[in-house]
């Protein structure tokens, strides 16, 4: 009775110093992300874009302007023209709508695009990755596709796309999902066979586990910190890539407020309105730049060989 006592003990013991160790190695991750200036200043743009994309309606209501009405009587008035009807942080754009308005609800776009394209890429690529490990013909199936899709330039992949599906944000994100996919595939197929040679699923091969047991039980979350950072780096890529693409005219057609299709709209107005290119082309800076950061930032805290 007194040795299944004392076995208790130690068990709880046990749990209790794992929590503690648990805790200690949380704020010490904490703290090293912390001391990171750069990551830390991603983050930072990333709540930010993040914050404005959520609130970007109440925002603009405190204010009373909205994205789409257009004042033809207050086209091309520069910030806070006092001659304007209402006072407008960054001006009106040429059909007398309030830039600043347009800019918060592109941030909606462009937050709603990059997160949908960054995570669906990420599951779909991942579970490509996952599987092309288990069978040398289904690898060299699934990787013969991912080269053939990513020796074509990702701008004109994308445009191709949106040239068959059509012009709207659903598409947009269809196309540059299926653009993103190949990238994490890969990294997902590199980091699964590094741990395919560990003596453990070796171990669980030779007492006959299944292949979906060992891929998604064992090998995943081995792996999942990698793409995770690879998914951050798609959020940026997909943002540029969706104001690249309207931009161009192959993306999401106005009055939709989207930064790229801001920018395309100004095009014809560098001199009269300059405001119009240089907040939207500002945010766009931003936000790519904000992501990119806190991958870095992300891939220096979860990569155990990179330097500290």
């Amino acid at each position: 009775m007194q040795n299944n006592t004392a076995s208790f003990q130690d068990k709880a013991e046990l749990k209790r110093i794992r929590r503690r160790l648990s805790r200690e190695q949380h704020s010490l991750t904490l703290r090293r992300f912390l001391r990171n200036k750069v990551s830390l200043l991603g983050t930072v743009i990333v709540v930010l874009m993040l914050l404005i994309a959520i609130f970007a309606p109440l925002i603009c209501r405190s204010l009373g302007v909205d994205p789409y009405t257009a004042v033809v009587k207050d086209r091309l008035k520069a910030p806070l023209d006092p001659t304007a009807t209402v006072r407008h942080l960054f001006g009106t754009d040429n059909m007398g709508r309030d830039v600043f308005a347009r800019v918060l609800y592109g941030a909606r776009i462009s937050m709603t695009v990059g997160f949908l394209v960054g995570t669906i890429s990420g599951l779909i690529g991942m579970a490509l990755g996952l599987y092309a490990t288990t069978s040398k013909r289904l690898d060299n199936l699934l990787m013969r596709i991912c080269d053939g899709l990513k020796a074509i330039p990702n701008i004109l992949l994308a445009i191709t796309l949106m040239a068959v599906l059509g012009s709207n944000m659903r598409n947009v994100i269809i196309s540059l999902t299926i653009v993103a996919i190949p990238g994490v595939a890969r990294i997902a197929r590199s980091q699964a066979l590094l741990v395919r040679e560990q003596t453990y699923i070796e171990a669980m091969d030779a007492v006959g586990a299944g292949h979906t047991r060992i891929l998604w039980r064992h090998i995943m979350p081995n792996i999942l910190s990698q793409v995770i950072v690879q998914m951050t780096f798609s959020f940026a890529s997909a943002i540029i890539s969706e104001a690249s693409l309207s931009f161009l005219g192959a993306g999401i057609p106005d009055p939709e407020p989207s930064w790229g299709g801001m920018l395309n709209l100004a095009r014809g107005y560098v001199y009269k309105g300059w405001w119009m290119i240089i907040f939207p082309a500002l945010f766009t800076m931003l936000s790519v730049l904000g992501f990119n950061l806190f991958g870095d930032g992300l891939r220096d805290l979860l990569d155990p060989l990179s330097v500290r």
